[in-house]
């Protein structure tokens, strides 16, 4: 739409910045309800999936002929009102994981279910790229085709509301029929300054600090690879818009067919181990891309399309674990506090955990946005000059590099084992059967 990388970056940085201040709102109220037919979480899931999908069509439709200042305010005021929604959504969503499968394995396995079918729905937007977009670059594209990227909205907000509604009524079902809002809920008086204050007591906390701070940084690395990854198979590669769908589907369906090996080995192995192999994978990933990047000038683009694939579909391979393992390890940590307190405050610690990430992520769109602007990117031009094109290269590997290394350290400090979670557990359960007896 003709808008710098510069304003983009504030805008976007902006939205996400909001969207993680919001979640520990969202989660402390979806603590304190329990609606007679939606309990918990389902009644805010089901009020975000209507507004996002009337104002994920409204975003795209941003009139030409607004001056770029214009553009900006309609990006920015739009992205705020999507990411509360997505919050109304999201929040209760990650929660509910947490109501639904306190035991330790089993948590592995619904968070590598939930990574499957989320991978999935990023996907789609790619597939439909194929179908909508013209087998040009997007530089060229994206000031002829606005009527495609507005039915490809079309078509997601209609997938939201029909796919949303079937999970929700499917675990409403199931939520009923296992009684898991029978219990009463203590309704906490809503002060900010106690939701502040707990925030700073779980980063007090090891384990909850190591997995915040572990998946913020890979969410950091990821946005580098993800975001300036485009711009680098674009304007480096050359690759047309169908052939970045390909590679986008590469990349997340390499994460998609690596969840049964990620389950496996996290049962083998134990969660963190497991991590800290699949984050390694990712870097010998990247390094692999540098190196088709370095040679880029010497083999043509049908060919390199094709040694380009198998690299992503490694780099997808390592990332299907950091999609999952980091949920279920949080899980973990919050399943045991909910035991040691007696309190079910999972909705509150989520929206910590995500404001946490979504507070890094929008510190890494707001740098990537200026990087861009530095190398003096500009989208409009479909040939950028060598030294773009190698600015382009070296903020995607030393971007990644530099920040899955800081993940890797904080995860290793993570302490938590399977069998702390199991011994609390069986605790738990004679401490239960001991009251029912009494």
């Amino acid at each position: 739409m003709g808008i710098s990388g510069s304003l983009v970056g504030i805008a976007v940085a902006i939205s996400s910045l909001w969207d993680g201040v919001s979640d520990p709102l969202i989660g402390h109220l979806s603590d304190n309800t329990n609606n007679k037919f939606f309990g918990k979480r389902l009644g805010f899931m089901f009020f975000g999936i209507f507004v996002i999908a009337v104002l994920n069509i409204s975003i795209w439709s941003m009139p030409a002929s607004l001056p770029e200042i214009g553009k900006f305010f309609w990006l920015l005021i739009g992205m705020l009102a999507i990411e509360s929604a997505n919050t109304c959504f999201g929040t209760p969503y990650a929660a509910l994981a947490i109501d639904l499968a306190p035991d330790y394995n089993e948590q592995s396995k619904i968070q590598g279910f939930k990574t499957v079918f989320s991978i999935i729905g990023m996907v789609l937007p790619s597939i439909l790229m194929y179908f909508f977009m013209p087998s040009i670059s997007i530089s060229i594209q994206a000031s002829h085709s606005q009527s495609g990227y507005i039915k490809i909205a079309f078509i997601n907000s209609v997938m939201l509301l029909f796919f949303g509604l079937i999970m929700i009524s499917s675990c409403l079902s199931y939520t009923r029929k296992n009684k898991i809002y029978s219990q009463e809920v203590k309704k906490d008086k809503f002060r900010f300054s106690a939701l502040v204050n707990g925030y700073f007591d779980i980063l007090k906390k090891k384990d909850f600090r190591n997995v915040i701070l572990g998946y913020s940084f890979a969410t950091i690395a990821s946005a580098f690879l993800t975001s300036v990854g485009l711009h680098l198979f674009t304007y480096c590669y050359h690759f047309s818009s169908p052939q970045i769908s390909i590679v986008l589907i590469c990349l997340f369906g390499g994460a998609i067919i690596s969840q049964p090996l990620w389950v496996y080995i996290s049962k083998r192995l134990d969660k963190k181990k497991a991590l800290i192999y699949s984050l390694s994978t990712i870097i010998f990933g990247v390094f692999l891309i540098v190196l088709t990047f370095l040679f880029r000038e010497y083999i043509a683009v049908e060919i390199m399309f094709y040694v380009a694939m198998p690299c992503l579909v490694f780099c997808g391979i390592g990332a299907g674990a950091m999609y999952s393992l980091p949920f279920a390890m949080y899980a973990d940590v919050v399943t045991l506090e909910i035991y040691k307190t007696g309190n079910n405050n999972a909705g509150s610690y989520t929206g910590f955990f995500t404001f946490t990430y979504n507070l890094a992520n929008s510190i890494a769109l707001l740098i990537i946005g200026f990087l861009l602007d530095i190398i003096k990117f500009d989208s409009s031009e479909p040939l950028q000059a060598l030294s773009v094109q190698n600015g382009l290269g070296m903020i995607v590997f030393f971007g990644c590099t530099i920040f899955l290394a800081l993940a890797i350290m904080m995860f290793s400090k993570y302490s938590l084992k399977r069998s702390d979670v199991l011994k609390i557990q069986l605790t738990s359960i004679k401490e239960q059967k001991e009251h029912i007896k009494n």
